[in-house]
């Protein structure tokens, strides 16, 4: 029978390179304990590398002997699916997407139902910021970008002519679908869609 150092590393060895995982990878392979003095063994010899507490990965050396990291959502993921947390793109970037703001996020950034924290991915930070979950109601999808720049615009800044321009860049079911997450919506955010829906375009 293998110990868990061994399935530990039999089960690292059926990642591909470069995909980050934590510990949650090991579940029923062996004490919490054993998997993490597996893990930290694999790490001294250089044969995974700990991108944060709990996160690791398999180096990817791509051409001309480059490391290669993996893309910071897909961080973000491992990092929430580990917690059973869900994800969307910060705000911000949101808000860039659809065209309110021509700023770019000075680092890469994600919202989530689980726990803020910061990963550093080579000379980048990964943020992920705790929000409440009815803010992530509609995540993983099109209106759920749409959802997260509403949030992000806050009171003074949304109105009817905002729920327009979303309304123009969205496929018309993601917009229905952002329409129907009235019960996900504060207060003013529900006002300034009920006043597009009415045409009150006036003030946009």
């Amino acid at each position: 029978m293998m110990n868990t150092s061994q399935t530990v590393r039999e089960r690292i060895a059926a990642q591909p390179d470069g995909t980050p995982f934590t510990p949650a990878l090991f579940a029923g392979l062996g004490s919490r304990a054993a998997i993490d003095q597996a893990l930290m063994r694999l790490a001294k010899a250089g044969s995974i590398e700990r991108l944060g507490h709990g996160l690791y990965i398999v180096p990817k050396v791509g051409r001309f002997g480059i490391k290669t990291l993996p893309a910071p959502e897909q961080v973000a993921r491992t990092v929430a699916d580990a917690e059973g947390a869900i994800i969307e793109i910060h705000g911000a970037e949101a808000a860039r997407r659809f065209g309110f703001t021509t700023q770019m996020p000075a680092h890469a950034a994600f919202y989530t139902t689980g726990s803020s924290r910061a990963i550093r991915l080579g000379k980048m930070i990964v943020r992920l910021q705790h929000v409440a979950p009815r803010k992530l109601a509609l995540a993983g999808r099109p209106a759920g970008q749409a959802l997260s720049a509403l949030w992000y615009l806050g009171r003074n800044q949304v109105s009817p002519g905002t729920f327009k321009r979303i309304a123009e860049r969205l496929p018309s079911s993601e917009f229905q679908a952002l329409r129907e997450a009235k019960a996900s919506m504060p207060a003013w955010m529900v006002a300034a869609l009920t006043g597009y829906e009415r045409g009150e375009l006036t003030h946009a």
